[in-house]
C-alpha cells in the first residue's frame, strides 16, 4: 500500500503532491510541539531551585534546552547519516520517549523537574532535521519548508492554550504537559506514515536544486571550511535570534501578564495567527523570485525586513502608538521572519546557489546547536545577571539588540556569499 502511495505522488501534478508533503510534514511537527511546549503554559510559583535565586520555571527551561541542546549537536550526525528508511522509526522513537518523560516530570519531586525536563529534549531535538530531510533537494522545496516552518508559529501558542484548558478543566499543574502529548501521540504517528510514503527527489530535482546526499565526517568538516567566513555571521545570528524566539515563547505568560493581558482566553493563539499568516505572505512573495541568484538575494531581504520591523515596533510601543498585544505580534512577525529563513529557506537556497552536493540538514543542524546553546545561556543571564530587571524590560532591551545586530550580520553574509555562487548558477533560470 504504501509504495502504491509512494507510487501515485510521484505521478501527481505538482499541486496535489506539494498539498500532500506539506500536510504530512506540517502535520508531524505540529503534533511534536505537543510533547515540547505544553509545560510552558505552567507558571509552577513556589520557591527557586533547590531554594536558589533560579525560578523553578526558568529551570524547567534550562534543563529542557539543555537536553534539546545536546540533542542538536548528536544530531549533526545522526540526522545528517540517517538513510530515508529509518527516519519513520526514529521518529516515533524519539517522540515516544518525550512523552515518557512527561510522565516522570509528574511523578518525580518538585526540584527534579528540570531533570525530566533535559530527558524531554534529548529526543526532540533531531525530530526538526528527520522532518526536513524528505523535503529538501525539490524544485518545490521552498513552498514545502516554509510549510513545514509555519506548524511551530501556530502549533507553540496552541498547544499552550490546550494546556491551559486542561488545567482549568482540573488537570494538576504538573500532569498538564503529559496529558497534552498524550492527546498527540496517535496523530504524530499518522503524519509520520505519510511523511515516510513521499517519493525521493526527480531527476529535474536534483539537475535544479543539486544532488542531496548523506554527509560524512571529511564532507561536513570542507563544507565548513569552504563557505566558514559566510556562514559564522549566518551561525552568530542564529543564536542571537534563536535565544529571542525561546525567550518569547517560553515568558509568554509573564509578558502577557505585565502588558496587562495576564486573563484573556486563547491568548497565544490569537497573537500567534496573524504572526502565522505574515510570515505565509512574506513567504509567498519569495515564490515569484526566479534564478538562484535573484532568491538568495530575495530570501536575505526578507530577513533584514524583519530586523527592521523588530526595531520599528519596540519604536512605536515607545511612543504609544501600538498596544502591548499589537507590539507582541509585531516583534513576533519581526523574530519569525529573520528565524524561519534560517531552517526553511535560506540554507536550502545556499547549497542551491553555491553548487555543492550536501544537505541543508547538516547547516540546519550545526546552527541550531549553536543556536540553542546561546538560549541556555540567555535564561541563565537573566535570571543571575539581570536579576532586577523585570521579563518585559529585559525582553525590551534584547529587541534593540536583535535588530541593531540582525541587519549587520546579514548584510556581512551575503556579501560573502554573492562571490561563491556555483559553476552553473548563471545559466540557471528558475528555482
Amino acid at each position: 500500500m504504501k509504495r502504491g502511495l509512494t507510487a501515485r505522488l510521484a505521478a501527481a501534478p505538482q499541486g496535489v503532491f506539494a498539498a500532500y508533503a506539506v500536510a504530512a510534514a506540517f502535520g508531524a511537527y505540529f503534533c511534536m510541539y505537543a510533547f515540547r511546549k505544553p509545560f510552558a503554559a505552567g507558571s509552577y510559583a513556589g520557591p527557586g531551585l533547590f531554594g536558589s535565586g533560579v525560578e523553578l520555571k526558568t529551570a524547567l527551561v534550562i534543563g529542557q534546552l539543555l537536553g534539546y541542546t545536546l540533542s542538536k549537536y548528536v544530531g549533526i550526525r545522526v540526522v545528517s547519516e540517517a538513510r530515508p528508511s529509518s527516519r519513520g522509526r526514529l521518529l516515533l522513537g524519539l517522540v515516544l520517549a518525550a512523552e515518557l518523560s512527561l510522565v516522570l516530570f509528574a511523578l518525580l519531586p518538585r526540584d527534579a523537574g528540570p531533570v525530566a525536563l533535559f530527558l524531554n529534549g534529548l529526543p526532540l531535538g533531531m525530530v526538526w532535521g528527520l522532518v526536513v530531510a524528505p523535503l529538501e533537494g525539490r524544485r518545490l522545496s521552498d513552498v514545502l519548508l516554509v510549510g513545514l516552518r509555519l506548524s511551530f508559529i501556530v502549533a507553540s501558542g496552541v498547544v499552550k492554550d490546550i494546556g491551559r484548558s486542561l488545567m482549568a478543566a482540573g488537570v494538576p499543574e504538573r500532569w498538564m504537559p503529559a496529558s497534552t502529548g498524550a492527546l498527540f501521540v496517535l496523530p504524530f504517528g499518522l503524519a509520520v506514515l505519510a511523511l515516510q510514503a513521499l517519493p525521493p527527489p526527480s531527476a529535474a530535482d536534483e539537475a535544479a536544486r543539486v544532488r542531496r546526499r548523506p554527509m560524512d565526517g571529511p564532507a561536513r568538516r570542507d563544507f565548513l571550511r569552504r563557505f566558514g567566513p559566510g556562514l559564522v555571521p549566518l551561525f552568530v545570528l542564529y543564536v542571537l535570534f534563536t535565544a529571542y524566539r525561546d525567550f518569547r515563547d517560553n515568558f509568554g505568560v509573564e509578558l502577557f501578564r505585565e502588558l496587562g493581558y495576564a486573563e484573556e482566553p486563547a491568548l497565544f493563539t490569537q497573537t500567534e495567527l496573524p504572526v502565522a499568516l505574515g510570515v505565509l505572505r512574506a513567504r509567498g512573495a519569495l515564490n515569484f523570485v526566479q534564478g538562484r541568484r535573484a532568491g538568495l538575494v530575495a530570501a536575505y531581504a526578507v530577513m533584514l525586513a524583519g530586523t527592521g520591523l523588530l526595531g520599528v515596533a519596540t519604536l512605536l510601543r515607545e511612543a504609544g502608538t501600538v498596544s502591548g498585544a499589537g507590539w507582541m505580534v509585531l516583534t513576533g512577525l519581526g523574530s519569525y521572519l529573520v528565524y524561519v529563513p534560517f531552517n526553511a529557506v535560506l540554507f536550502e537556497r545556499l547549497i542551491a546557489f553555491v553548487g555543492v552536493p550536501a544537505t541543508a540538514v547538516f547547516a540546519i543542524y550545526v546552527a541550531d546547536a549553536l543556536g540553542y546553546t546561546g538560549s541556555v545561556a540567555l535564561q541563565l543571564g537573566k535570571d543571575l545577571g539581570a536579576a532586577g530587571a523585570t521579563r518585559l524590560a529585559f525582553f525590551d532591551g534584547f529587541t534593540r539588540v536583535a535588530a541593531a545586530t540582525g541587519a549587520l550580520g546579514l548584510v556581512g553574509s551575503l556579501a560573502f556569499f554573492l562571490r561563491r555562487a556555483g559553476p552553473d548558477e548563471a545559466s540557471t533560470t528558475g528555482d
